[in-house]
This record gives structure tokens, sequence and C-alpha cells, in this order.
């Protein structure tokens, strides 16, 4: 069995212990979700006589995962947001698969609803029921990730893509290959994809992935990269295959000085984007 077969099969025995009527019911009444997208349409920044544009940083709160085994089991994960927030990030990303990444959705309501954190915040997890976008929007979530892979029903997929966007939060739709991308471009109103350039059966990851595929989606549907990125000259060469943004946990959570790893990644140091000084 693979880990994300692993992952899907203990994600039902979750699902099967949520009650679908109440969490819709809080859904209903929980705030109205904030612009995930918006927040990462793409700054210009002056660069000689003309402008480049700095890809944003979708930063991730993460312990854990099954790849890597413990990442950073103590860190004070509000803290993190907070330093998150003040070097760059455009959005953070909250991990709330408990048994394989050592998150928890609590986080995901204590920044949204206790400590009023402002920047947008996506819900990390492997959803494949409806229930669980209630208990998403329930729990502050303004994005969701959905997982082409993990999603192999294409009425299901798109269903849960529809019912989304019926809530107001933005799907995040992640690829892989090629067929992901041809899947993912039938959705209804599809607005945001992201490619992983992790292998979910293998783990293993490549940043060709996303300068294989990235030409094959419009030019008006934003592009995330997720995985293996570490470094500025990572982000360079995915500013480069024209991505709009970079989804980064490892990199960052494992850095000795996690402030300046932000601010290297989010390109408020990156000189060829016309960081700030």
């Amino acid at each position: 069995m693979s880990i994300l077969a692993e992952i899907i099969a203990h994600k039902r025995t979750e699902i099967a212990a949520l009650d679908p009527r109440a969490l819709r019911r809080a859904a209903e009444q929980s705030p109205t979700p904030r612009g995930f997208l918006s927040a990462l349409t793409p700054t210009p920044l002056p660069v000689g006589e003309g402008q480049e544009v700095r890809v944003s940083l979708i930063a991730e709160l993460k312990r854990a995962s099954p790849s890597k085994g413990i990442l950073a089991p103590h860190l004070d994960l509000f803290q993190v947001a907070d330093i998150y927030e003040s070097n760059g990030a455009s959005a953070v990303s909250v991990l709330t698969d408990e048994k394989f990444f050592l998150g928890k959705l609590e986080t995901l309501r204590q920044l949204r609803f206790e400590r009023k954190f402002t920047l947008p915040l996506l819900r990390k997890d492997f959803i494949i029921d409806e229930v669980q976008l209630y208990e998403s929007r329930a729990n502050g979530a303004d994005a969701i990730l959905l997982i082409a892979a993990a999603l192999p029903d294409d009425k299901q997929f798109a269903d849960l893509h529809s019912l989304a966007l019926e809530l107001g939060l933005t799907p995040l739709v992640e690829v892989y290959d090629e067929s992901e991308v041809e899947r993912a471009l039938k959705l209804n109103d599809v607005r945001l994809i992201g490619i992983n350039n992790r292998n979910l059966a293998t783990f293993e990851a490549s940043l060709e992935t996303t300068e294989r595929i990235r030409p094959m989606i419009p030019s008006q549907i934003a592009v995330v990269a997720e995985s293996g990125i570490f470094t500025a000259q990572d982000v360079e060469r995915l500013a480069e295959a024209n991505v709009d943004a970079i989804l980064v946990g490892e990199a960052l959570v494992t850095s000795d000085d996690i402030s300046a790893k932000a601010r290297e990644l989010s390109g408020l140091r990156f000189e060829k984007f016309g960081r700030l000084p």
C-alpha cells in the first residue's frame, strides 16, 4: 500500500466519526472566508527601468511528514505564524492531519478566531468528503486543498470543488502529472492549481515537475509550485517557469533562522526580482 493510500484509508475512519449536520450548521454560522486568491496576486517590484514580479509565498506550519519524519516537534506554531506574517508571507498553510503530519485542526481555529491572524489561511489536509469542507469553513479556513491523486472519481472531484466554491472557500487543486492537469482543467471555474513536485506514491521531489507541466495551464489560472523548494535559487528557477506562488514548509520550519529564510523565499532579499533592502 502506498503512503497516499494508507493516509486515505485512515482519513475515512476519521470522517466516519464526524457529524455532518452539526458541521454544516457550524459552517453556515461561521464568518465569510477571506480572499485567499487575491492575496497571491503577484507584487510588481521596480528593477532598473522596468518591473519584475515577486512570487508570493504561502508559508506552511508543519511539524512532520511521512517522507522526512519529525521535522520540528516543539515549534511554537503561533510564534512561527507571526514570523511568517512579518517577513513577507502572503498566506499561511496549516497542516491539520494528526496521524501522519502531527498537525491539529485546533491550530487553524485558534489562528483565525482567537488570535485574529490577518493573513488568509489554507487548510492542508486530505479532503475526500463534503463533511470535511463544512469542517474547514467552521474552523476558519479561507482555502482548502483538493488533491487530484486522492480523488480519482471525476464526479466526486468536481462536486467537492463546486461545494468549496459555494461555501466561499478557495480550492487549491493539486496535480502531479499531465493527466491530473487535464482533469483539473475540466473543473468548473477552476481558479488555482498547485503543482506538487513531490510524487505522493514515492514522496520524492523534483522541481522539473513544475517546469514540465506549467505550460499546460492557461495564464488566467494562478499556479502554485509545491514541495522541494529550499533556496532563493529554487524560487528564481520557478519564477522563470512562470508560477504565481510557492508553498514551502520544510525549508522554513527546519531553518536556524526562520525570519531570514522567510524573507529569502518571499523575495524580500531576492535581488533579481527587486527585493527590499
